[in-house]
């Protein structure tokens, strides 16, 4: 009887398609999934079938503590599992999307993941006082906002972020030009190297910028996971009921309204319209809630 495939645990460090990159006690493993399936994610554990040294099949996935993900009307696409924080990058200039922020906020929110606003390009001073006066209102909802400069003070911005991806799994994402990329290099030593390694065995050549990858500093316990920049974040998955709660400033009104089923858009007796007339729900937030909310119903997978 020929010998079975030896399994072992790994975490997908890269993803390109359908063809993965695992690390597994300092093993580097270039992986497929069986058949046409896709559902795997950077930062995913799973078990793999060795068919030589550094090569395997996917054979499960790990239960996930977390995952991350935005989806559009017909499809919907993996961001990374088993993440613990979110950084938002964004910077004085170029200018940053707030639908793109409130989007990434809601899904953290639905996913669990505590979010976190990183403000880079601070050194940009003329543009900075406008740029705090935007973010102040994300501040004012709980979200930590840490402002450095990846290229002007280096050491400071290390200082900032450093103590807070401790112990954490953290992905970072922003539109393209935020510099995330200078973040990156900045807190993982020898990120370059890497990506380069990681672009060969994926063979995707110089297209380093199309996939997400996940860096471990130090220990095991602390892993960075870089994002590709986009410019929309669709959560189509997201029911009414996972939208509804995953805006903290809802969360205390939830429950009070005159009706059970109410789904705080024109209802009488809404303690969320209540709220948004007196001026405590900020009238973009409700607007952007309504928004998902007919995102939601129009899904057609």
């Amino acid at each position: 009887m020929a010998k079975l495939p030896e399994l072992i645990d790994a975490t997908i460090i890269a993803a390109h398609g359908r063809h993965y990159l695992a690390h597994a006690d300092g093993l580097k493993l270039q992986c497929v999934t069986r058949g046409k399936k896709s559902d795997v994610a950077v930062g995913d554990i799973v078990r793999v079938a060795l068919t030589s040294p550094n090569q395997g099949v996917i054979e499960s996935i790990t239960e996930r503590s977390s995952l991350l993900y935005r989806s559009d009307q017909y499809k919907s696409k993996l961001l990374a599992a088993n993440v613990t924080q979110l950084f938002i990058v964004v910077a004085t200039e170029p200018g940053f999307s707030d639908d793109l922020v409130s989007r990434s906020l809601v899904a953290a929110e639905a996913a669990g993941i505590q979010a976190h606003l990183i403000l880079n390009k601070i050194d940009v001073t003329e543009s900075l006082p406008k740029t705090r006066t935007r973010l102040a209102q994300y501040a004012r909802l709980g979200y930590p906002v840490h402002e450095v400069s990846a290229r002007a003070a280096p050491d400071a911005a290390v200082a900032t972020l450093a103590p807070l991806l401790q112990g954490q799994s953290t992905i970072l994402i922003g539109q393209s030009g935020m510099g995330k990329s200078s973040l990156i290099n900045l807190l993982v030593p020898d990120a370059d190297i890497a990506v380069r390694e990681i672009s060969a065995a994926l063979d995707t050549g110089k297209h380093t910028t199309t996939f997400t990858r996940l860096y471990n500093i130090g220990d095991t316990s602390t892993a960075i996971i870089d994002s590709p920049g986009f410019q929309e974040f669709g959560l189509y998955h997201l029911s009414e009921g996972m939208l509804e709660r995953a805006f903290p400033e809802f969360e205390p009104l939830l429950g009070k309204c005159k009706y059970y089923n109410c789904h705080h858009l024109s209802e009488p007796s809404c303690t969320v319209l209540a709220a948004l007339a007196a001026g405590e729900i900020l009238p973009y937030r409700h607007a952007l809630y309504v928004q998902l909310l007919h995102e939601s119903s129009q899904k057609l997978y």
